[in-house]
């Protein structure tokens, strides 16, 4: 049986990135459009490597991105995205950059639409984990499944965060909104 990430942080010692992520963030609900879209970059850029570089690298990433202001990420121009390429705090990756920025630019449009981000998001709830991987590949640039999933399942949209005896899990539930009670 696989190890739970409760029980790999359990088991990694008190003062770890790991931990703060687990007890404070990971599967809590986002209430802003820009807490949404920093995760989503975060769980982009992790892609092909540990969370554990990312959570080392997170602040970096937030200053780097304008706090992941997304209507100053949707503006970003080719010299920002060189910028980017330069800046040693992040992951130097020029397909996340783009995709970071173009995907900006497509949660302005859902926001004109929707009214925010995460209306859409509840708008779209429930979804099965495929069914969600579907509505971001035709929505987002660089969202395959492994990132969808985290993405959801680490901002409550889709269970399995926490296992049951984490002391973080009746926390997590508590926050959840009512949507989300299945």
């Amino acid at each position: 049986m696989a190890t739970s990430y409760c029980d790999f942080v359990q088991n990694s010692g008190r003062d770890t990135v790991h931990r703060h992520y687990h007890d404070n963030e990971y599967g809590f609900p986002l209430k802003t459009d820009d807490e949404l879209f920093a995760r989503l970059v975060l769980e982009i850029n992790q892609a092909g490597l540990s969370w554990e570089t990312i959570l080392k690298k997170k602040d970096n990433f937030f200053k780097a991105f304008d706090n992941f202001d997304i209507d100053k990420v949707s503006r970003y121009t080719g010299k920002k995205k060189e910028k980017l390429m330069e800046d040693a705090g992040i992951i130097r990756n020029r397909l996340k950059i783009e995709a970071t920025i173009d995907n900006a630019k497509k949660i302005k449009t859902i926001q004109k639409e929707f009214g925010s981000f995460k209306n859409w998001l509840d708008n779209h709830h429930p979804k099965s984990k495929e069914e969600w991987v579907k509505l971001f590949k035709q929505s987002f640039r660089f969202t395959g499944g492994e990132i969808v999933n985290e993405f959801l399942m680490s901002t409550g949209y889709l269970p399995g965060a926490h296992v049951e005896s984490c002391p973080i899990y009746k926390r997590v539930l508590k926050l959840k909104p009512k949507w989300n009670d299945g």
